[in-house]
């Protein structure tokens, strides 16, 4: 259940560092959603003379066998498997890449208050570049960083040891924003203090607030009143 004392409210003047997710956060999941269980398995299926469920069923057993690892968005690894150029198929489906309700104003919310911003991402390179491409959000951020040029997933403990040692934020003074529960733990385990889960990382998935951690719907929620009692609510 929620706890106060391990889910501080946010106290904007208490924090210097926000470290924010992409996928399921800032920008609308659907978008990965329908390419990785829709629009890829026909591709596949296609290709193998497979009917559609039965490339799901194939493809869904292959995601299983690496997820949590980076082999799950090194795109060029799933190329290579699959024998598809799956960044060129990524972009025929480019349209749907969308930005979640309010995230603009949160961005410029946070470059009033002079926050030192970085875009923390499990999402391939080329994937990441496909998507600012599509809605430039560079601007908002110091730096845009991968988790594979990390050399770990962002479930892994070290990887927040390692993303520390790069950015030299301080713990008690960090935000961490996303949709993972697994990767918010692993925050949570190196010692970041605030932590955030958003509830809703897909338009066309229903709202799924979480009690382990404070969670909120959309961003609209963290700007008034500038979110300093959002973490006294029981979700």
């Amino acid at each position: 259940m929620y706890n106060k004392e391990l889910n501080p409210p946010l106290r904007w003047q208490q924090i210097s560092t926000v470290l924010l997710d992409m996928d399921g956060t800032l920008l609308d999941k659907y978008y990965d959603d329908y390419f990785w269980e829709q629009f890829l398995p026909l591709v596949y299926g296609k290709q193998k003379g497979l009917n559609e469920k039965a490339a799901q069923e194939e493809l869904f057993h292959r995601y299983r066998s690496v997820e949590k690892t980076l082999m799950w968005t090194d795109l060029n690894y799933w190329s290579k498997e699959l024998e598809l150029d799956i960044v060129g198929l990524k972009k025929q489906v480019d349209h749907l890449i969308s930005v979640n309700p309010h995230v603009i104003d949160f961005l410029q919310f946070l470059q009033s208050q002079s926050k030192s911003v970085y875009l923390v991402t499990a999402a391939h390179r080329s994937a990441l570049d496909i998507k600012m491409n599509k809605v430039d959000l560079r601007n908002y951020f110091q730096d845009l960083i991968c988790a594979e040029e990390l050399g770990r997933p962002k479930e892994d403990a070290q990887f927040w040891g390692i993303l520390e040692e790069k950015l030299g934020f301080e713990r008690d003074h960090t935000l961490f924003v996303d949709d993972n529960v697994n990767v918010l733990r692993a925050a949570r385990s190196h010692g970041i203090r605030y932590l955030l889960h958003i509830a809703k990382p897909s338009s066309r998935q229903p709202t799924s607030y979480c009690d382990e951690f404070t969670s909120v719907g959309a961003f609209d929620e963290l700007l008034t009143p500038f979110a300093d009692s959002i973490g006294a609510r029981k979700n």
